[in-house]
């Protein structure tokens, strides 16, 4: 119902289409304050109805007009919930939005696969950027007095979660997921943050040797991709979930309080907790409906992750303090 603007703009949907299943999408319109990144990401959108009339003082246009606007393809009139049905019993699968079948099959069959390509290389930031009360800010700008510092390797960053940190008192600096460990040291991080994104885990293999040669060097927190980079960087492996954990209402359980969570997803690979299994690594937290990893641990390292979104947007807030705690430990630490 709520939230898709904030899916547009996700990284973790590039190369993906979206699908909603409510049956009216963009009753509230589109505005200029709730981008989480610089253009929309997803390769196509599908609903039963786009709303061409939206009600909101902050809307000053509609979802399609966003889309016409930004060049992606966008299809209405479907049985959205049925196509979601079908995709619950036969998993996630290729598709194409086209006017013509034989066309559509055509370009279906010379496609590459989902996980034959590199989405992340496609979504970072292109050159190191600090973030501040206004957003974005030039990298020559110097840090306000007292805040940590916090490296973020982005390879797929959501904007809130640099509005989170900074919130919660440190000073977030974004760099591409190409840089290396020798690279991130430089900026004399105080903490470092492993992002979410789009893509198999098991592609980023440049991108893993940095993560494991930067464990134990500063504390180290990481949310879904970061999670499962950071199981790839002690030696566990990831697998791909038949149809992914998306939307705002999966359930986690803390293996240590047992307190249980209600979180904001978006991802379509999970950590194979065996793999884990002899490494510097283990199992924090789980998914209530299906078992799966939510968070892991490396202790040595003073490294930790979680699967889900903490910054939500959209979704709850039950797991924002993740944020707070993280800077107060990069505070203590150094």
């Amino acid at each position: 119902m709520t939230g898709y603007q904030e899916i547009l703009t996700d990284p973790s949907y590039a190369g993906q289409m979206v699908m909603l299943t409510y049956p009216m999408i963009g009753n509230y319109g589109i505005n200029d304050d709730d981008f989480e990144s610089d253009k929309i990401q997803p390769s196509g959108l599908i609903v039963r109805e786009a709303c061409e009339d939206p009600s909101n003082w902050r809307s000053n246009r509609t979802i399609n007009a966003l889309l016409k606007e930004r060049g992606v393809a966008g299809i209405q009139g479907l049985d959205t919930r049925m196509i979601t049905k079908h995709i619950r019993s036969a998993g996630v699968t290729m598709g194409v939005i086209c006017d013509d079948p034989l066309e559509g099959k055509l370009r279906l069959a010379e496609a590459a696969g989902y996980d034959e390509q590199d989405y992340v290389l496609t979504v970072t930031t292109k050159s190191a950027y600090k973030w501040g009360p206004e957003g974005k800010e030039a990298v020559s700008e110097p840090d306000p007095a007292g805040r940590p510092r916090l490296v973020v390797l982005d390879c797929g960053l959501k904007f809130n979660i640099l509005r989170r940190f900074w919130r919660a008192g440190c000073r977030p600096i974004v760099l591409p997921a190409t840089a290396t460990a020798d690279e991130v040291m430089s900026w004399k991080p105080d903490g470092i943050f492993l992002s979410p994104g789009p893509g198999d885990p098991q592609r980023l293999e440049g991108v893993v040797s940095t993560v494991s040669n930067l464990l134990g060097k500063r504390p180290m927190f990481g949310i879904c991709l970061g999670n499962q980079m950071l199981c790839h960087a002690v030696g566990g492996k990831t697998f791909k979930l038949k149809y992914g954990h998306r939307g705002s209402n999966h359930a986690v359980k803390d293996l240590t309080s047992g307190k249980v969570t209600i979180t904001s997803q978006n991802h379509g690979y999970a950590i194979d907790p065996e793999s884990l299994t002899g490494t510097r690594g283990e199992v924090t937290q789980i998914n209530v409906n299906d078992g799966t990893v939510e968070g892991m641990s490396v202790p040595d390292a003073d490294a930790w992750s979680i699967q889900y979104h903490p910054e939500a947007a959209p979704g709850p807030w039950d797991s924002r303090p993740y944020f707070a705690q993280f800077v107060e430990r990069i505070k203590n630490v150094n």
